[in-house]
């Protein structure tokens, strides 16, 4: 959106000095922290590591014949980078996130977008967080066999239909088996040598890492330690500002157009509509596998699409207050106090699971797993003292029991910083 107002191209020369000075001392400023950080190491590994090489797309092999394709039936893809060392058996397999379409004219629309056609997808660096190849800033997963699996069917890689759009032209809502494809073929570039291996997403993503994680663990011998991380993916079925439920007519709208049925727990479904299924508070309920569920309690991008979507007709106070939480009235703040305490109360039978981890930071943010401010950095947010790499650290390879951190109510945690992506 452009400014209100714009800046004169030139300042008068008096001010051009003041300008002039005050950038040079801000440079002067700059370097010197640079310098310092630098020597301590801890800024080394971004700044004067050589910058990683892009990981090429791979697309899925006899997509077409296997039914296995994206919204405008094209092959989907994924960006494999091996393993080395004592992770060369080790396997970390990330769901790309990206929204839904629950209609034939969302769906329609994605289609010409990386979200919807491998012909849009480029290759990828895998230099963000727990995909990051950096011992420093990954220590846990850095020399891991990594998987990005891209999303383009808009439903969390679990629909399994066709659909018609407006121009005639065939609608593919296969994501069922595109996860399903894609595990396959990795399988036999070496997951089913794995020792260890996590199913990861983020956002959608990590919706679909919910759904899919028993079947991911079921692919593999007892022997093998399998868990997964759900990113940002624990979506809640609440009510907006104006008293609807506007985001479960989204999933009801996925749910029916994209027949996510068969990736459902059959016992919730012999209790409970489908579309009510399809939310994390109930899946979790079903899975047998070890889970980690890292989320904010004011995730940024539900304050924007589920407790203030557009269709609730926002004033221009709440507007301002769900692009910064820091423009919120102490009222609307207690509306996403109730979101957050509602988040909690869904995720107490989780504490109960001694197998199971949780992060519930309060900070206005979402998907904190694929960037490094947010993973495991000097202003990275903390709570009981733990970054998000140190919980998940400590959760997967069972070096602590328990990892069960929820953060206080916000704006108590002095480390959620302005600078995390929202």
């Amino acid at each position: 959106m452009a400014p209100g107002a714009t800046e004169p191209l030139l300042a008068p020369p008096r001010q051009q000095r003041r300008r002039r000075a005050w950038g040079l001392a801000v440079t002067a400023v700059l370097v010197l922290i640079l310098f310092l950080l630098s020597a301590s190491g801890s800024l080394r590994p971004r700044l004067f590591s050589s910058s990683p090489e892009r990981v090429p797309l791979t697309l899925l092999a006899g997509a077409t014949e296997k039914g296995a394709v994206c919204l405008d039936g094209t092959p989907p893809g994924y960006h494999l980078q091996r393993g080395s060392g004592d992770g060369a058996n080790k396997w970390l397999v990330h769901l790309e996130g990206g929204g839904w379409c629950s209609t034939i004219e969302d769906c329609s629309d994605r289609r010409m977008t990386a979200l919807g056609s491998s012909n849009f997808m480029k290759p990828i660096r895998f230099a963000a967080a727990i995909l990051d190849s950096d011992q420093l800033q990954n220590p846990d997963f850095y020399n891991w066999n990594k998987v990005y699996v891209r999303y383009c069917d808009g439903a969390s890689f679990s629909g399994d239909a066709d659909g018609r759009a407006q121009d005639g032209s065939t609608l593919y809502f296969r994501g069922l088996h595109i996860y399903e494809a894609v595990i396959h073929e990795l399988m036999e570039k070496g997951l089913s040598n794995a020792t260890q291996a996590l199913l990861t997403g983020c956002s959608a993503g990590g919706l679909a890492a919910i759904l899919h994680c028993d079947d991911f663990s079921a692919r593999f011998s007892q022997e093998v330690a399998v868990k997964c991380l759900a990113d940002a993916g624990f979506f809640l079925d609440v009510k907006d500002i104006s008293g609807e439920r506007s985001f479960w007519s989204v999933y009801d709208g996925v749910v029916q157009l994209q027949n996510v049925r068969k990736i459902l727990p059959k016992d919730c479904l012999g209790n409970k509509e489908p579309t009510e299924c399809f939310f994390p508070a109930e899946l979790v309920k079903y899975i047998r596998t070890s889970m980690f569920i890292l989320n904010s309690g004011y995730d940024s991008w539900q304050i924007r699409n589920v407790i203030v979507p557009g269709s609730s007709a926002p004033d221009k106070s709440w507007l301002s207050c769900k692009d910064n939480i820091r423009n919120c009235t102490s009222t609307q703040i207690e509306v996403f106090d109730e979101f957050r305490n509602t988040m909690v109360n869904n995720l107490k039978l989780v504490e109960d699971k001694e197998d199971w981890g949780i992060f519930i930071d309060s900070c206005f943010t979402h998907c904190q797993t694929l960037c490094r401010i947010s993973w495991n950095s000097p202003t990275s947010p903390r709570v009981g003292n733990k970054t998000i790499a140190d919980a998940i650290g400590d959760w997967h390879p069972g070096r602590s029991h328990g990892v069960k951190e929820i953060d206080c109510e916000y704006p108590c945690n002095p480390t959620c910083s302005s600078l995390l992506p929202t």
